[in-house]
């Protein structure tokens, strides 16, 4: 009986009725004069807490807590996070998972994907859907055709006015009841922007050009920001149907981007703004949610974590060695293990598109899970070959992608050879999807 009182004082090992949480609870807002209100399959508690003036906190300030045992409500939760600071409000989603609790700051993301919408929708006529069965709509990006200006891509990004707005959105939008001009959508968080500190943006001397048209040159670029004033422009490189303009100096940087912002260039009506440093070393980490394994960093070239020195080719290990468990330290891989099959367990039949990103490891998978997403043909491989000075054998792929819907193509070539059929493929698939 003692280590029983021990652990219902612990909030362990106990079982409380209906009436005694409710009672709890009753206690806890009579206690701190919080409201608590339930909705959307989740209880709120505060939101704004009593005498609070001002605005809700900015972004930024709210955590994301999972694994909670299944049996602890507010009552016990709100003295634990209260040892931190004031708290302005806590939503409680039930999920049992016996474990520790982890706790990691939220990622206040208040735009949502939509893909698979019919090409020829204008801005308006997709903001108007989502008003319509959404709250909270700000804004709807979308973004012309690389072809076709006259045209969308397929999909468009949707902002909401909060993160709760997107994520109740998100919640209607899901099953796929929501079908906008007889069509069925795609609906998922988008990724969040990258975040850069304005003193690393103070030094920003490259622009970001978007909106191109797919024939305009480099060099017909690169004359058009130098109008304003000659010789300012040190290079540009143009990838498909947008560029990175560099510049000799900031302040030149600043004054093209404010005077060539909506200009015209080859019908086109540019958008311009300064671009944000990618650490080439994560950004294809990033572009996957870090679902990359070494040797495929190899392949693109990026550089040694130990040395800084360019890696040469790499090779993927083999399938018996990843089975076998042969994985250098610290490699994702390690992750990836096999597990026994055990007579009696059930199989169920499942379509590859159904999965998530994360089952996915090789960028082959990841451009033909893109295309599908898209609603375009499944990627197109045609290999080439040559021979090296000492006589080796090198080969690389051109990968064609092709819309279903406007019938329009891109081909990507990667500017490295390989020496094996399957390093080719995948070089192949991770500079098309860093080029679309």
């Amino acid at each position: 009986m003692q280590e029983d009182n021990k652990a219902a004082a612990n909030g362990c090992g106990k079982i409380r009725s209906g009436a005694q949480n409710g009672a709890a609870l009753l206690a806890l807002m009579e206690k701190t004069g919080y409201s608590m209100v339930q909705q959307n399959g989740q209880r709120k508690f505060g939101g704004p807490p009593p005498g609070w003036k001002g605005p809700p906190p900015p972004r930024g300030c709210e955590v994301f807590v999972g694994k909670i045992p299944r049996d602890m409500y507010e009552d016990e939760l709100v003295p634990v996070f209260e040892r931190a600071g004031k708290i302005y409000e806590l939503r409680l989603m039930m999920e049992f998972s016996g474990k520790f609790i982890g706790v990691c700051v939220s990622l206040d993301n208040c735009r949502l994907f939509i893909g698979a919408i019919p090409k020829d929708k204008k801005k308006e006529e997709i903001l108007n859907e989502m008003k319509k069965v959404t709250e909270g709509v700000v804004d709807v990006i979308v973004y012309p055709n690389a072809t076709d200006k006259t045209k969308n891509r397929g999909f468009a990004f949707v902002e909401y006015e909060s993160h709760r707005a997107a994520a109740m959105a998100r919640r209607r939008l899901i099953p796929g009841t929501f079908q906008p001009w007889g069509h069925t959508i795609q609906v998922d968080w988008a990724d969040p922007e990258k975040v850069v500190d304005e003193e690393t943006m103070q030094r920003v001397k490259v622009l970001y050009v978007r909106n191109l048209m797919i024939s305009t040159t480099e060099d017909k670029i690169k004359a058009e920001f130098n109008k304003f004033k000659p010789g300012v422009v040190e290079r540009v490189k143009k990838l498909r149907d947008y560029a990175f303009v560099h510049f000799f100096h900031r302040e030149d940087a600043v004054a093209a981007m404010s005077l060539m912002n909506g200009k015209c260039i080859d019908g086109a009506s540019i958008e311009v703004t300064l671009a944000k440093p990618v650490n080439k070393e994560n950004s294809w980490k990033q572009h996957f949610n870090g679902q990359i394994n070494p040797s495929s960093e190899n392949l693109l070239g990026f550089p040694n974590k130990e040395d800084g020195a360019q890696k040469s080719l790499g090779k993927p290990a083999s399938l018996s060695a990843r089975l076998n468990g042969q994985h250098s330290p610290g490699s994702p891989e390690v992750e990836r293990s096999t597990y026994s099959f055990f007579p009696g367990l059930k199989l169920t039949p499942i379509s590859m598109y159904s999965l998530k990103l994360n089952h996915f490891s090789s960028a082959v998978m990841h451009l033909d899970y893109f295309c599908h997403k898209n609603s375009w043909a499944p990627p197109e491989y045609c290999l080439y070959s040559t021979t090296s000075q000492d006589g080796k054998i090198l080969l690389v792929y051109q990968v064609l992608i092709s819309s279903i819907a406007d019938d329009s193509q891109s081909y990507f070539m990667p500017e490295k050879l390989c020496t094996t059929v399957e390093d080719a493929k995948e070089l192949a698939a991770q500079f098309t999807l860093l080029h679309l």
